[in-house]
């Protein structure tokens, strides 16, 4: 059940800070025009893309250093990112330039850190080699 919400609680954070950087930082430099259904498909897809691996990457109990890395790296980028975003918004509404906050600061401080962190988590806790029977209780 612990591990249930925890998957939930990162998908909360992951599925719209996927969606909103996505959407913001390369298509705010694309002049799409009439066209913006294509900025919010390409959001979609990727924020789609990032909550399936989070998902999936917290259903397996063995990770390898570059799954534990990218895991830890997507899920503190989000939350990173989303509170540097919105916590401006939230906070002071006046001031125009807080969710670059989130873009250009807290996000990749939070994916480095991600980063560093789920690399710490397997070296600590990762290294172990699953045996022959949690193989096929993983399959």
């Amino acid at each position: 059940m612990g591990r249930l919400i925890a998957r939930l609680v990162a998908l909360l954070f992951i599925v719209p800070a996927t969606y909103y950087f996505i959407y913001w930082l390369p298509f705010s430099l694309v002049p799409l025009g009439e066209n913006r259904w294509v900025a919010n498909l390409v959001s979609l897809f990727c924020a789609l893309g990032a909550g399936w691996y989070v998902w999936s990457k917290f259903a397996t109990t063995h990770h390898g250093a570059i799954s534990s890395i990218l895991l830890g790296a997507v899920l503190l980028g989000g939350i990173g990112f989303t509170a540097g975003f919105f916590g401006p918004i939230i906070f002071m509404p006046h001031a125009n330039q807080g969710p670059m906050l989130g873009i250009f600061i807290t996000g990749p401080l939070g994916f480095i850190g991600g980063g560093i962190v789920g690399f710490l988590y397997w070296t600590v806790r990762g290294r172990k080699t699953p045996t022959n029977n949690e193989k096929q209780n993983a399959i």
